[in-house]
């Protein structure tokens, strides 16, 4: 069989997803046709509002203006996420984006710290300078600093509607092709292979490859072609949200520049602050609470400003399809799969199909060494990304309700997870633990949460850590010197972020 090349993509579905894959394609693929079509009447899921610092490479590769999308979107700055109340209850540890400092010849600060060099000072705090900025609600960056470059390492929160939307015309603007239409019939043919895409309006398309970008409904990968789904319900339990918008006081109100993750009895909520509202919502376990009782929980959070507002209901299917690219199919966003919104992995693990996409696109039409690659590759990404999760419940030190006391039982971990954790009861992690291309979160984000969360510190006797205790003591007392001063440096986050803005609207 001769293989016909790639000349046409249809990307089935919108919102961030769909149109952050044909902006990113119709960048990099020149010359390729691409269309785009979706519902007008199927709403994207939109409450995916946090990222990952690896957005910024991206959103400059398809060619968007950092200004441009920080107004247009409602963006703000992310410099990681605040943990409260997951050891014992009333407690706070902090995942900074900043890497752990360490300058050129000088120690890894972390067996030291493991040792108590650094006194009581938590982990996050002593090796960076982003957790005394964010605690004095600062910004990463200053207004005058080049698009997606700033002191601090960052990501955004966004409104997921308007994000969409400015990806859709920046696609638009790059040549893709949009069709506003209802798909009533997927048709697969002898090979199994999608055939074409049959519509109301514009009747049946046909390309070379298809994206199935159809959400939780996975219209193309999983009711056309039936790739078997890998459930981790067992492993993560939350599988339902709770989620509204909550009015600021006042339009001075400070704006936190960190994701707030709150745990509670069956789950943890979120809250997001944009430039005129906040982002709530409990991602919770409907086999351990009832929807009233989650409500209840969220609006005791929320307060007297939510008391007219109704959440919006989200079900949410934890796991990942096995196979995301059959045949002429590719799944991208949420028909490949999802995992639970606490480390903003959904938009990166869109970033990172498309990009794969891109990069390995077999333009001769030979597909099925690529699609064995890539699906290696996801399921690896995926499985990597549950253990980090997992790690964020299991170390807890809570007893407060059968969620928490089930997240703690080993039967409920993965056998990766519980071979790590048992490896590093007498050693810290580092990168030979695992396989970094593939891992969304660097071996910093582990020692961050693992630490956080009071894994025990127990280090073997090592007598070469001797010869650079001296030098480690120094540079903790020297992060914690420029920590104060990047404080009074650095921008008040909402001034920071009013001045792009309003250097935007100028320009």
């Amino acid at each position: 069989m001769t293989n016909k090349p790639v000349q046409r993509i249809l990307i089935v579905g919108g919102g961030t997803a769909g149109w952050l894959c044909a902006a990113y394609l119709a960048k990099a693929l020149g010359g390729i046709e691409i269309r785009l079509v979706e519902s007008p009447e199927v709403g994207a899921i939109g409450v995916g509002e946090g990222s990952f610092p690896s957005i910024r490479a991206t959103l400059a590769a398809i060619g968007i203006d950092e200004a441009r999308f920080v107004r247009e979107c409602g963006a703000t700055f992310k410099q990681g996420v605040v943990f409260r109340d997951w050891v014992h209850g009333d407690d706070a540890y902090f995942h900074p984006f900043s890497l752990p400092s360490q300058r050129p010849g000088a120690p890894e600060l972390l067996p030291y710290w493991l040792q108590g060099l650094a006194g009581a000072t938590p982990f996050a705090e002593a090796v960076t300078l982003q957790a005394s900025v964010v605690a004095a609600a600062r910004g990463p960056k200053h207004a005058r600093d080049g698009d997606y470059q700033g002191a601090m390492n960052y990501a955004y929160h966004f409104d997921a509607a308007r994000f969409a939307g400015l990806l859709a015309d920046q696609a638009r603007s790059l040549g893709v092709q949009h069709l506003r239409d209802h798909v009533e019939h997927v048709a697969v043919g002898a090979d199994g292979e999608i055939a074409s895409i049959q519509t109301r309006g514009h009747g049946a398309l046909e390309a070379d490859l298809y994206v199935d970008c159809t959400g939780f409904r996975a219209l193309l990968i999983g009711a056309a072609l039936d790739s078997p789904f890998h459930s981790v319900a067992d492993t993560l339990f939350c599988d339902t949200a709770l989620a509204f918008q909550v009015p600021y006081s006042r339009a001075d109100a400070p704006i936190a520049s960190a994701t707030i993750a709150s745990a509670r009895e069956a789950g943890w909520i979120w809250e997001i602050g944009l430039q005129d509202r906040r982002g709530l919502g409990y991602v919770y376990s409907s086999r351990h609470t009832s929807d009233a009782r989650a409500e209840d929980v969220l609006r005791a959070y929320a307060g007297a400003a939510a008391q007219d507002l109704v959440p919006r209901k989200i079900p949410m299917r934890m796991g990942y399809r096995e196979q995301q690219w059959i045949g002429n199919c590719i799944a991208v966003g949420l028909s490949g799969g999802f995992v639970e919104p606490l480390e903003a992995s959904g938009i990166g693990l869109v970033e990172t199909a498309v990009q794969m996409l891109a990069a390995l696109f077999p333009h001769n039409g030979d597909m099925a060494p690529v699609a064995r690659h890539f699906n290696a590759f996801m399921r690896a990404r995926y499985a990597g990304i549950v253990d980090f999760l997992k790690l964020h419940y299991c170390l807890s030190q809570r007893s407060d309700s059968t969620f928490w006391r089930e997240n703690t039982d080993p039967a409920s971990w993965t056998p990766g997870l519980r071979d790590k954790l048992a490896m590093w009861r007498c050693r810290p992690p580092q990168r030979l633990d695992f396989l970094t291309d593939v891992e969304m979160y660097p071996p910093s984000s582990w020692q961050f949460v693992l630490y956080g969360m009071g894994f025990p510190k127990r280090m073997p006797p090592s007598p070469g850590l001797n010869a650079f205790a001296e030098p480690a003591r120094t540079e903790f007392r020297t992060i914690a010197q420029v920590a104060r001063r990047a404080v009074q440096d650095l921008p008040d986050h909402r001034h920071l972020v009013e001045a792009i803005c309003a250097r935007e609207k100028a320009a």
